[in-house]
């Protein structure tokens, strides 16, 4: 059985754990509240932008009989090769929020290896490059410092770069993943196509209240711009979005921890008492005997 002493160290190392926890769940809530109303923002402006898009875009595919003619709508029915961006925190101690972004990446990448198609990965946060890097598969791009503190310029130029390998036919589809924040206590990964755009699945409200008319000439290059938009607010949106279910899914997991801190403490303490009854009661055992050895 442990000493006294052992076990008085393990109560204050976990107390001083609970501490720790207690205190990282309360700074993890500060900075949920703060990324949350960002990304409820965020989420009615990217909804505007989408809504536009897919509204121009409907009416250029009504107006012309053979379709969009830009690279962007440009779907390719077996693609060969496919970018995956995907976005995990740079910290851990947050339960599973990494694993299951890196679980679903896993499983594309299983589907496209069995149906013969090429993946390569764009990394965002430290713990996914870190876990992909550790089993030897190569990351075409990584990036480390963005998923921590969403930079609207330098998420835009990530994805520029990454649509620039898709204009340039290196690549025939862009995927983005994610692990999105729902609510307090609920995450949810989210997968979607960026490139090439599919304007026919994207959210449109059922009574267009727009008055929007274009000039034949102009339409190119007004979608052409409202694409790069759309896919550069994308990319910018699902950083806040992972930001926030971090904050979240660390809160929840400090939470358990404090609990179980505080568990832990309790069944230390209930096995110190016992400890210290039994020491004392073999201090009396051995006072009574030597006392009747005197007789």
């Amino acid at each position: 059985m442990a000493s006294l002493k052992d076990i008085q160290r393990k109560i204050k190392s976990v107390k001083n754990t609970q501490k720790t926890t207690r205190a990282m769940k309360l700074v993890s809530s500060a900075k949920l509240k703060r990324t949350e109303e960002l990304a409820r923002k965020s989420k009615v402006y990217a909804a505007k932008l989408t809504e536009l898009l897919s509204e121009i875009a409907s009416k250029m595919a009504n107006a012309n009989c053979e379709g969009i003619d830009l690279p962007y709508f440009t779907n390719v029915e077996n693609p060969k090769t496919v970018d995956i961006v995907f976005v995990t925190a740079d910290k851990g101690l947050c339960g599973g929020f990494n694993s299951q972004t890196i679980k679903r990446v896993n499983s594309i990448l299983k589907e496209h290896k069995e149906a013969g198609i090429e993946s390569r990965l764009v990394a965002v946060g430290r713990k996914g490059i870190d876990y992909f890097r550790f089993n030897g598969i190569q990351l075409d791009k990584s990036v480390i410092g963005l998923s921590a503190a969403p930079d609207f310029e330098k998420a835009a130029a990530l994805i520029s770069e990454v649509a620039k390998n898709y204009l340039d036919g290196k690549t025939d589809k862009i995927i983005l993943v994610h692990n999105g924040y729902v609510n307090m206590i609920t995450q949810e990964v989210k997968q979607k196509q960026i490139l090439p755009v599919d304007y026919s699945n994207l959210e449109l409200n059922s009574v267009s209240t727009s008055e929007l008319e274009l000039e034949p000439d102009d339409n190119d290059e007004l979608l052409e711009a409202l694409v790069k938009k759309y896919i550069e607010y994308t990319m910018y949106y699902s950083l806040i979005d992972s930001l926030a279910a971090e904050h979240s899914a660390r809160m929840q997991a400090m939470d358990a921890a404090t609990t179980n801190a505080k568990e832990m403490v309790k069944s230390l303490s209930v096995k110190y008492n016992k400890a210290r009854q039994e020491a004392i009661t073999t201090e009396l055992i051995e006072i009574i005997s030597g006392m009747e050895s005197m007789k």
